[in-house]
């Protein structure tokens, strides 16, 4: 049934209303998937000799057979172990078995094993483009790109000339490390020689150029690309729409969609979904609609991406019924929701107090194979804490490991802060022990969360024990770790540790910011100290260290607290009179 079909009625009144109405059309979608099973001896190549036997009477074959079994099992280290032993025999590197082995050490990022089979390759064998591309591939995935320049020039200096992709993979490589200036002069370098640049090559720089946020020069890369010769495919059109879009360049995105036919391509479901977003983004659901007509006119079936964009945004506005229905659609129309459609309903459920549902539907996940993820977990487990049910919670962490999902920092963060607020502080401290022993280590907000706990059940000096602890990590204290100790000195009245704890901050290179002054003044002014509390106050106001607005309230606070303590002093000296 095409949506032609439908009666105009059906796309009357407020729009999206019923957005599943947009969607009752029969389509099919195929998906393909692989998966890659990987495993990894962790035995070094010189360790290997004193645990595999002797094969000096080995003939090559045998050899070749036990590295291809090696390569084909992801054994390595074995592999190397191999390799070394047939060349010491006098015979020949192969090149196709090494090359893997370049590749296998490079995916696992050993790529100095990587550089060491390219090594015994050059010596003994004979390598190729594609054995220097695999290990220059390596070298930038672990940003060694001082490396692979080197890489790159050994192979010039050995007569092989490097291909397009070899250029392609060293410019990927400069643009996700934001040099782009870098990538844009191996792209003159590929103009002026032999090697000229491909449409992977501009499609990379465009891409780059974009996330710099100069879409006119990416622009003036595409014109470079057409006037060469090269017919831009759709996906280097599509992060042109998606820039586009990016900068609110509406009105240039959808004119760029409309000429695609002209230069012989069709707008695909990635396009359609990027435009899509961003009107929706922008709260235009009339557009959207009008959108999605002309995506069924020309025949473009919408994915599970198209679903998920628009069930964010009717969460995003708190139309949770009309989310779950188009969740149900997507269902019957034969594709599978994914953690990306999930998030925002489950999102959603949680901010409106709907727990049950939120929890209903993580178990609906999981029963259709589509297991949860830890944003999924920690958005129940923290809506849960802030409702009070700590015991229901505690049972949704238990189920982490039973649906393959690991706790992280922010679940024990929730966690340890909520049970702490209820009174729970040994459950808490359990916690901090439990996420520990898992190996999950402590981080700047479990130790600012903990020196709270602490500051509010008046257990200060514990507090700044913790403090002393988090400097010997990797997490420096923060400003808001200084505030929420001073808060806690002023509110045992503890003044002169206070202002020790101020003193110290400015030492250690922690700027103080406006909270900083405010608590202290504050504690000052509740210490007993009011006259001296608005003299502090007014003096920081002129260095421009607290606002007007800061300075009012604080004058409001303690004048009226100096006049009370004026009167009480009249009163008790005319009660004495």
């Amino acid at each position: 049934m095409g949506i032609a079909s439908y009666p105009e009625c059906c796309f009357q009144g407020p729009i999206f209303a019923r957005p599943e109405l947009i969607f009752m059309k029969s389509h099919h979608v195929y998906g393909l998937s692989s998966q890659r099973k990987n495993t990894h001896l962790q035995v070094s190549s010189e360790a290997s000799s004193t645990c595999l036997p002797s094969y000096n009477d080995f003939k090559e074959t045998h050899f070749l057979k036990l590295l291809h079994r090696s390569c084909k099992a992801g054994k390595y280290d074995e592999g190397l172990y191999f390799l070394e032993s047939m060349v010491n025999l006098g015979y020949k590197a192969d090149l196709i078995l090494s090359t893997k082995l370049i590749k296998g050490f490079s995916n696992s990022r050993s790529v100095d094993k990587a550089v060491k089979v390219l090594q015994i390759l050059e010596k003994h064998g004979e390598p190729d483009t594609f054995a220097y591309n695999a290990l220059i591939s390596g070298l930038c995935k672990v940003n060694r790109i001082d490396g692979a320049m080197q890489i790159l020039n050994s192979m010039r200096s050995k007569g092989f000339s490097p291909d397009v992709v070899t250029y392609n993979i060293m410019i990927g490589s400069l643009c996700n490390r934001g040099k782009l200036d870098l990538a844009l002069k191996m792209l003159d370098q590929l103009r002026e020689g032999p090697c000229p640049p491909s449409v992977i090559t501009y499609t990379i720089l465009i891409e780059a150029t974009i996330r710099r946020g100069g879409i006119s020069e990416a622009m003036k890369l595409l014109d470079d690309m057409s006037s060469r010769g090269l017919q831009p495919d759709m996906y280097t059109y599509n992060t042109m729409i998606r820039g586009m879009c990016a900068e609110g360049l509406m009105k240039d995105a959808f004119r760029l969609v409309k000429n695609l036919k002209s230069v012989g391509c069709m707008p695909d479901v990635i396009s359609y979904n990027i435009l899509l977003r961003a009107l929706l983004n922008k709260g235009k659901w009339e557009d959207g609609e009008k959108l999605l007509l002309e995506m069924f006119s020309t025949n473009c079936e919408p994915n599970v991406v198209t679903f998920s964009i628009i069930i964010s945004t009717l969460c995003r506005d708190r139309q949770i019924e009309e989310a779950i229905n188009l969740l149900k659609v997507m269902i019957d129309e034969g594709l599978t929701p994914d953690t990306y459609t999930y998030d925002p309903l489950i999102s959603c459920l949680c901010k409106e107090g709907r727990l049950d549902l939120a929890i209903v539907l993580l178990d609906y996940m999981i029963s259709n194979g589509c297991l949860p993820d830890i944003v999924n977990y920690n958005t129940v487990l923290s809506a849960l804490c802030k409702k009070g049910n700590a015991d229901e919670a505690i049972e949704v962490l238990g189920k982490l490991s039973e649906s393959g999902c690991s706790p992280d920092v922010s679940t024990y963060n929730t966690m340890i802060s909520a049970l702490w607020s209820i009174g729970g502080e040994a459950r808490a401290l359990s916690l901090v022990s439990e996420m520990i022993q898992r190996g999950i280590d402590p981080d700047e907000i479990t130790y600012n969360s903990l020196i709270s706990c602490l500051c509010r059940d008046g257990k200060v000096d514990s507090a700044m024990e913790l403090l002393a602890d988090m400097s010997n990590t990797d997490f420096s204290p923060t400003v808001v770790t200084y505030n929420i100790l001073i808060l806690g000195l002023c509110k045992a009245h503890r003044m002169q540790e206070a202002i020790e704890m101020l003193a110290k901050m400015v030492k250690v290179g922690c700027q103080p910011n406006e909270t900083t002054y405010v608590l202290v003044v504050e504690g000052i002014g509740f210490w007993g100290w009011p006259a001296e509390a608005i003299e502090l106050a007014n003096r920081l106001h002129e260095r421009n260290a607290i606002t007007r607005h800061s300075l009012r309230r604080l004058n409001k606070t303690f004048l009226s607290s100096k006049n009370n303590s004026r009167m009480e002093s009249v009163e008790t000296v005319e009660s004495s009179s």
